[in-house]
């Protein structure tokens, strides 16, 4: 029988955790061995060589010179769970035509476990390099996607999402209190979009609206440049109307599909 731990959310199964746990390592090292594996998970080497094997008999890994890469099976089950959001292709063309109307980065996410999940990003011409990337989640209360999710979920959600967050200073702007974040909550409701000013990343500025059907948030949509390019009459006037009329029209088409 495999070995299992009780924890406050149920039993789990340690050799899951473990094969887990080397695709986390990979995915972060892109590549690494046995014995580098072993130190950093803090299991025997004949422990981490078992679960390689069973994650290459699987074709989920690689083994590669003297270590281990992830398999572009990974990619085909990512193109999956892109499939399986029923309006990916028109989320795909709006972000794209944003990035060609702004120059700007462009993002949609929607929300995962309490956090903004990053489904798509593309950059322009003159777009600074963020560390966001496609499957990474961040913070919801200092990033504009995050907020604008927030706002329109359903209350009893919202209220559970907050609780359970801890609250960290990133830059001298982020949010660092329920009572800031609720106060902000309102802000973004009267507005129609969300703002990240400097919150997350110092010299960025972000802005966000939500995609809905119905009463269904969907996720939301993101321009995010330097705060050198995104001024308050930019950010406030041609972004926030650009990403505003790309929720829109996600909107419709998700309605009508």
């Amino acid at each position: 029988m495999a070995n299992t731990h009780k924890t406050d959310g149920g039993r789990r199964i340690q050799s899951v955790e473990i094969a887990l746990n080397i695709i986390d390592v990979l995915q972060e090292e892109g590549q690494s061995g046995v014995t580098d594996l072993a130190r950093n998970l803090d299991h025997s080497k004949s422990t981490i060589h078992s679960h390689l094997r069973t994650l290459e008999d699987r074709k989920l890994i690689v083994k590669k010179d003297a270590g281990y890469r992830l398999s572009l099976q990974i990619l085909s089950m990512a193109e999956n769970v892109k499939n399986q959001v029923g309006n990916y292709d028109v989320i795909k063309s709006q972000v794209d035509e944003l990035v060609d109307e702004t120059g700007e980065i462009v993002q949609f996410g929607i929300e995962e476990y309490g956090k903004v999940s990053y489904l798509h990003k593309a950059m322009g011409e003159q777009s600074v390099e963020t560390v966001s990337q496609v499957g990474m989640r961040q913070p919801m209360y200092s990033t504009s996607l995050g907020k604008a999710i927030l706002t329109y979920l359903p209350e009893d959600r919202t209220e559970e999402i907050i609780q359970s967050m801890e609250f960290e200073a990133k830059t001298s702007e982020t949010i660092t209190s329920p009572t800031e974040l609720h106060e902000e909550l309102n802000r973004i409701e009267e507005n129609g979009y969300a703002i990240d000013d400097e919150e997350n990343i110092n010299g960025l500025r972000c802005i966000a609206t939500p995609v809905r059907d119905g009463e269904t948030v969907l996720g939301a949509i993101s321009i995010t440049g330097p705060s050198s390019r995104v001024t308050d009459e930019r950010l406030h006037g041609e972004l926030a109307e650009a990403v505003q009329r790309a929720a829109n029209i996600i909107e419709l088409n998700t309605k009508f599909s």
